[in-house]
C-alpha cells in the first residue's frame, strides 16, 4: 500500500466508502470488511453522518474499538438528518461535530468535510466554526465535498485561518467532469487533495458488467432506481465500456478494475481512491488493483474514454 499526504494526515491511496454500513451491512459484516481494509493497509474510512441513517458511523467507531490509531477517519456534517435540507451554520456544524464524536467513539475527527454546499449559510461562517473546532482538538483537518470549482475558490478567498485540504466529488474513466470545469487543475495549483467517489463509475468498471448481458444480481447497478440507471446504461457508455473491454482485454496481466484504480491514481491531484465494498474480498481486490501502468497504457485509457 502507497501513502499519500493530505494537508497533515498521511492516507492510503485506497479508501474504503462507509456508505454501505448499516445499510447493504449489518454491524457483523461491517466489521469484516473494516478488519479486511487495515489488515491490507488500508487507512482512509470515509462515512458520514447521514449514512445507514447515523449507524455508519455508529458500526465504524465499534469496529475500529482497539485499532483507532491505525485509521483515518473522514466524515461528514451538513445534511440535515431528517431529510429538510442543507445546514452548514455555526451552530449545527458544533452540533453535528460533537454527534458525529459520540457515534464513532472518538474525541477526534481526522478529516471533517462539509457534505454539500449550503447556499444560505456564508463560507466563511462555516470557516470560522470549523477553525474552532480545530483549536479545540476535535478536527484535524477539514474538507469538502461535491463543491465545484467556484464554491471552492470562494472558500479559498473566505479564509486565511483555514482551509480545505480535500475535495470530494465523483471521477472515474467514465465520469470525467472534475477535468473539463478546472476542478483537478485548481486543486493541483492549490495542494488541494482530490478524492474521487464512485470510481468505479457503479461496477461499470469492475469488468464483470459487459455491454448487451444482463446485470448481474445484487449489485449497485442492479440495486438503482432505474431513472439513474438509465444514465450508466445508456448507448454512449455502454460504446466506451465496450470499446476499454476490447482495449484491455488484449492487455497481458491487466483488468479493468486494475485500469480504473490506477488510472485515477496516476492523475497529479489524487490523493486516495474512495471504493465502497460490501466483502473483505471486494477489499482485497480494490487494494490489489492499485498498481502502476505503463505510460502507453494509461494514454490509450485516456484516449478512449475522453468522450465519456
Amino acid at each position: 500500500m502507497n501513502y499519500r499526504p493530505l494537508g497533515s494526515l498521511q492516507v492510503s491511496s485506497v479508501g474504503v466508502g462507509c456508505n454501505n454500513f448499516g445499510t447493504r451491512l449489518d454491524e457483523t459484516a461491517t466489521r469484516a470488511v473494516v478488519d479486511a481494509a487495515l489488515d491490507a493497509g488500508v487507512t482512509l474510512f470515509d462515512t458520514a453522518d447521514i449514512y445507514g441513517e447515523t449507524r455508519s458511523e455508529e458500526f465504524l467507531g465499534r469496529a475500529l474499538a482497539g485499532r483507532r490509531s491505525e485509521a483515518v477517519i473522514a466524515t461528514k456534517f451538513g445534511v440535515r438528518l431528517d431529510g429538510s435540507g442543507f445546514d452548514s451554520s455555526p451552530e449545527y456544524v458544533r452540533r453535528a461535530c460533537e454527534d458525529s464524536l459520540r457515534r464513532l467513539g472518538t474525541d477526534y475527527i481526522d478529516l471533517y468535510q462539509v457534505h454539500f454546499p449550503d447556499e444560505a449559510t456564508p463560507i466563511a461562517e462555516t470557516l470560522d466554526a470549523l477553525q474552532q473546532l480545530k483549536t479545540a482538538g476535535k478536527v484535524r483537518e477539514v474538507g469538502c465535498s461535491n463543491f465545484s470549482v467556484n464554491h471552492l475558490r470562494e472558500a479559498r478567498d473566505a479564509s486565511s485561518a483555514v482551509r480545505f485540504v480535500s475535495l470530494q466529488s465523483q471521477y472515474s474513466l467514465l465520469a470525467r467532469y472534475p477535468e473539463n470545469d478546472g476542478t483537478l487543475a485548481d486543486c493541483a495549483e492549490w495542494n488541494v487533495g482530490f478524492l474521487p467517489y464512485y470510481p468505479l463509475a457503479n461496477g461499470l468498471l469492475t469488468g464483470k458488467i459487459r455491454p448487451g448481458q444482463p446485470i448481474p444480481e445484487g449489485t449497485r447497478l442492479a440495486l438503482m432506481p432505474e431513472d439513474r440507471r438509465a444514465h450508466w446504461l445508456g448507448d454512449q457508455l455502454q460504446g466506451v465500456v465496450g470499446r476499454l473491454l476490447d482495449y484491455v482485454d488484449q492487455l497481458e496481466g491487466v483488468t479493468l478494475l486494475e485500469c480504473a484504480f490506477s488510472w485515477l491514481l496516476a492523475q497529479p491531484a489524487v490523493a486516495s481512491v474512495i471504493a465502497g465494498a460490501s466483502s473483505p474480498e471486494q477489499i482485497r481486490a480494490n487494494v490489489a488493483a492499485a498498481r502502476e501502468l505503463p505510460d502507453e497504457v494509461l494514454a490509450r485509457l485516456d484516449e478512449i474514454t475522453r468522450s465519456a
